[in-house]
Order: C-alpha cells, then sequence, then structure tokens
C-alpha cells in the first residue's frame, strides 16, 4: 500500500485508519493533518500515526491523500494544497458528501486522478456502505488502491455515472437516519400497546439487525424473505395491508427523491466558490 494521507482527523477518517491497520498497513504510512492539539494527541495515542498542524507537512510525501473534511472547508484547503498535488499528482479521494468530481478538480488541480466516495455511519463500526466514482484519470491500480482504503469499512461498490451519487447520498448514505426513524416508530407503537420501553427498544434493534443478517449473509430478493414471514391472513399480513394502504413505498420513493435533490442543490452552492 502507498503512503496515505488524511486531511481531516474526525470520526471517518479514525474509522479508516483504524480499518486499514487491521487489515496489515503499517502505521507509520499514515500521516494524518488535524488542526485541533487535543484530537492530533488522541490519533496519535490511540493509532501510532503522524500527526501534523499543518495539512502541507501531512501530504509531502504521500500518494494517497484522503480529503476528510466537511464539504465546506474543501475550498478553503486547496490553496494551501494545490501546489504540492500538482508537483507530485497523488491519488486524492474524497469522502466529503455531495462534492463533485469537477468541482474537485477546479480546486485542487484539472489534471489529479480524484476519486469520489459516500460511505455512511455504519463505516464507524465497520459495517458501513460506500459509493465510489472516479475520473478517466484514475488507472486501475488506482481504482484498487481506493477501495482497498474504504473497503476496510465495509461494503463498496463502485458507480459509473456520477450523476446517480445523489441517488447513492440518499439511500446509503442518508439511510441509515431512516432505519434508526423505523426503530424509533416501532419502539413508538409497541410502547403504545403497553411493552415496556427498553423491551420494546431491544426487541426492534434485534429484530431489524437479524433481517438485516438475512438479507446480506443470505443473498435473497428482499420481496421472497418478506414472503417467508407473510402467513395468509395472518398478523405479518395485517400489518403489510396497513402499511400498503398509507402508501408506504410511495412515501419512501418521496424520501429518497428529496434527499438526491437537495444533494444536487447542495454541490450546486459550492459552484458559487471559486
Amino acid at each position: 500500500m502507498a503512503r496515505l494521507a488524511f486531511i481531516g482527523g474526525g470520526n471517518m477518517a479514525r474509522s479508516l485508519i483504524g480499518g486499514l491497520l487491521k487489515t496489515g498497513m503499517p502505521a507509520a504510512a499514515i500521516s494524518v493533518a488535524e488542526p485541533l492539539a487535543e484530537a492530533r494527541q488522541a490519533l496519535g495515542r490511540e493509532f501510532a500515526v503522524a500527526c501534523y498542524a499543518e495539512n502541507r507537512l501531512a501530504v509531502a510525501e504521500a500518494e494517497v491523500i484522503v480529503l476528510a473534511v466537511k464539504p465546506q472547508i474543501m475550498p478553503a484547503i486547496h490553496t494551501e494544497l494545490r501546489d504540492t498535488l500538482q508537483r507530485n499528482r497523488p491519488l486524492l479521494i474524497s469522502i466529503a458528501a455531495g462534492v463533485r468530481l469537477d468541482q474537485l478538480e477546479r480546486w485542487f488541480g484539472a489534471h489529479l486522478p480524484i476519486v469520489r466516495c459516500m460511505p455512511n455511519t455504519p463505516a464507524l463500526i465497520g459495517a458501513g456502505a460506500t459509493g465510489l466514482c472516479a475520473n478517466h484519470r484514475v488507472s486501475p491500480p488506482q481504482k484498487a488502491q481506493a477501495q482497498h482504503i474504504l473497503d476496510a469499512v465495509g461494503l463498496t461498490r463502485w458507480i459509473d455515472d456520477e450523476t446517480l451519487m445523489d441517488t447513492v447520498t440518499a439511500l446509503s448514505g442518508s439511510g441509515p437516519a431512516y432505519f434508526f426513524m423505523l426503530v424509533e416508530a416501532l419502539e413508538a407503537a409497541a410502547v403504545a400497546q403497553g411493552l415496556p420501553r427498553d423491551v420494546a427498544r431491544a426487541l426492534a434493534a434485534q429484530t431489524c439487525l437479524g433481517a438485516g443478517r438475512m438479507l446480506v449473509e443470505g443473498g435473497e430478493d428482499p420481496g421472497v424473505l418478506r414472503q417467508r414471514v407473510t402467513s395468509p391472513n395472518g398478523t405479518t399480513q395485517a400489518a403489510l395491508e396497513s402499511f400498503s394502504a398509507d402508501e408506504l413505498p410511495r412515501i419512501v420513493a418521496r424520501a429518497v427523491a428529496a434527499a438526491t435533490h437537495r444533494g444536487t442543490e447542495l454541490a450546486a452552492n459550492l459552484d458559487t466558490i471559486s
């Protein structure tokens, strides 16, 4: 694995660093730029990686750079990094939600190989889902490098059409929040029927975990799994008919469409920044 630098030492960077170290990547090959002294010290203690207050020092020898900062920070850091990046031509990996490849090329240099990624928060426990897309300057070995880095925290899938990345954001990037809302609703409904809240939460959470594992580990169509749980005229059928009457599929479709549209809007807002 090439020398790797992270710009930003927040939760997602920490998750990626921890995952990469578990795959056997040496700590000596990783550097991190983090402006907060307390965070730098914590990263150094936990992972034994080199930590710097200045971005330019962290990336000086890096062959791969992961931009792990908020989208609105991107334009501010390009003036500090642009010359180094143009000179060294590293692989640039962005995990900033909604930032397009053409925007990254404008800020950091049009001749760089760049991969745009959309991970999600379950990456914090090694169970993430990440969509990736690349500009045409990314070579097959560099695609493999990017995938290796994101594979360290979960499942990865390449997206050929970058315009679909906003849909990836709406699906898996925002998706954990939809799941948590469903668990909240299940818990509240069970409490309303008389179950103690701690019991309702534990059963709802474990049920969702078990169902998710069946879907992922079994590899079967969710419709098939749903049918197996649904006995004719039984309790599950009664609940599913209630979902259908309230147009659950349309509710979900509208929600994903709204999130997709908002992602496009947020990226467009960054176009005003030079």
